[in-house]
């Protein structure tokens, strides 16, 4: 029977569900199957089983999710004459004593391994002390699939007070760091700017994070939330980040092969098409570049810093396009009245597949002194232009010195033409995009309308020379930056005062 509306139980606050993600149908029906079971508590899609006593009920106001039902037998027969309490006590000592051993045997056993395993994940479901404003009453919180909590004085230590610097980005800096069981890390210190939550929201979303679990991710080990300190812990990728072994100058890097070149392509684009399709809680990346594809000793591909996107505000999405992505790989809806959704990663994706293709960045940097003086056009424009002419061969990285497969590059190059469609409409979804990368659907044809803007991009007009990216010569000096030269070269530094703007 249910003992009614608004009935709390003080339990739950510091005990772990019994099962989490159910229905209220199994949970009474494993209650009814359970002969211990003296009823159970449905909150949150999770099941509490009360065994052995019910305690600690108590009104609430505010309680309008929680239901309580305890468990009632039915009429039962007269007690027949050969029952006595002299059986009644020969049955119930040896299973009482019985009970009382295991229980003792279990404590043991898990206070014995809780000592040896304290930095790792010891439950599916930890409890979590997140403390209320300023006040010194901590309340506790149950959060299912939450990964381990470190201290900032445990990830101080791991860092060697965050002395190696292995990257850097909008939201904070990158640290390799070393746990005691000789385990390597990454360690993010968000920083103080970027994420405005308090700690119950902030926790909450590590839950969802930590169980996004894919092949192609980085998974998220740990995380810090101490007063305004925001920290996460994932786990360490050895050669980094896909832009330094693609553009890497330094002597030793070797060049990529053109089957990695595939083989990271499909990859990343499996890791997105799962974020945007595969996961419970659907995660827009909004950074997708090279810096933030990384990659092992064994070629395997990961995405990083997806959670970040899930970690903002929504009071935040005002300020979206200043706090998240890169210039170069922006969709054009950035700066216009359009929704942000999926088909913005697919966007930058399509950006990322040609920089795979041609071993450089599709936007020159002028200050990089080896491309000073070079006439270099902007790449997707010149992608276009060699679309329409058949001519595909010229656009493989030269260092390749042309072992490519050129079935295979032309079909990255009209993925990656179908991915920077101006409108988002018409762009495919990345599950579509990863079926094409890896041959197991037709690859669609690129839309010679809907990739006009790339000339505007590159400052060429239809029937001009490809003028090197930077040069204003084909334009006037009174033009305006619209939303879809945002990735373009020519109106670059526009774009970027606009966006700060």
């Amino acid at each position: 029977m249910s003992l009614g509306s608004r009935i709390g139980y003080f339990g739950i606050k510091f005990s772990a569900p019994n099962i989490f993600g159910t229905n209220i149908s199994t949970c009474k029906d494993l209650c009814s199957a359970n002969c211990s079971c003296l009823g159970y508590l449905y909150y949150a899609s999770s099941c509490y089983l009360l065994q052995h006593r019910i305690g600690s009920l108590f009104t609430d106001e505010t309680l309008n999710t929680l239901v309580v039902y305890a468990k009632i037998f039915g009429r039962t027969s007269p007690p027949s004459s050969e029952s006595s309490p002299t059986r009644l006590v020969i049955v119930l000592v040896p299973a009482t004593a019985t009970t009382l051993l295991v229980i003792s045997i279990v404590i043991i056993v898990f206070f014995a391994r809780w000592r040896r395993n304290k930095l790792r994940i010891r439950d599916e479901t930890r409890t979590i002390s997140v403390s209320r404003g300023q006040e010194d009453n901590e309340e506790q919180i149950a959060i299912p699939g939450l990964p381990t909590r470190y201290t900032y004085a445990e990830l101080e230590e791991a860092t060697n007070n965050f002395q190696t610097l292995i990257g850097s980005g909008g939201f904070g800096c990158v640290y390799m760091g070393q746990f005691p069981d000789k385990s390597l890390v990454a360690v993010k210190q968000i920083n103080a700017g970027s994420t405005q939550q308090g700690q119950r929201e902030f926790c909450t979303e590590i839950a969802v994070i930590g169980n996004t679990h894919h092949v192609n991710l980085v998974r998220l080990r740990g995380f810090c939330a101490e007063s305004r300190k925001r920290l996460l812990v994932y786990e360490y990728m050895n050669r980094g980040s896909l832009d330094r072994a693609l553009f890497g100058r330094s002597s030793g890097l070797a060049v990529l092969e053109w089957k990695q070149r595939l083989d990271i392509a499909v990859g990343a684009a499996r890791g997105l098409a799962y974020l945007h399709a595969g996961c419970e809680h659907r995660i827009i990346h909004c950074d997708v570049k090279p810096e933030n594809i990384l990659i092992d000793d064994h070629s395997q591909v990961k995405i990083a810093d997806f959670g970040l996107a899930k970690l903002m505000n929504p009071e935040q999405s005002g300020l979206f396009a200043i706090m998240r992505g890169t210039l170069g790989y922006l969709a054009p809806e950035w700066l216009t009245n359009t929704a942000i959704s999926d088909k913005t990663d697919v966007y930058s994706f399509g950006m990322v597949l040609l920089e795979i293709v041609r071993g450089r960045k599709n936007r020159v940097d002028e200050r990089d002194p080896e491309l000073t003086g070079s006439s270099l056009p902007y790449f997707p424009m010149l992608a276009f232009e060699m679309h329409k002419r058949g001519r595909y061969e010229e656009l493989a990285d030269p260092r390749l010195e042309g072992k490519v497969n050129w079935d295979e590059l032309e079909r990255i190059v009209k993925v990656a033409l179908c991915c920077l469609h101006k409108e988002p409409g018409s762009r495919p979804r990345m599950t579509t995009v990863a079926a094409m990368l890896e041959g197991t659907v037709p690859v669609g044809e690129p839309r010679p309308r809907s990739l006009q803007y790339l000339r505007l991009c590159g400052g060429g007009t239809e029937g001009s020379h490809l003028s090197r990216e930077g040069s204003a010569t084909s334009t006037s000096p009174g033009s305006s930056a619209s939303p879809p030269l945002l990735s373009g070269g020519v109106w670059a530094e526009k774009a970027e005062a606009q966006v700060n703007v």
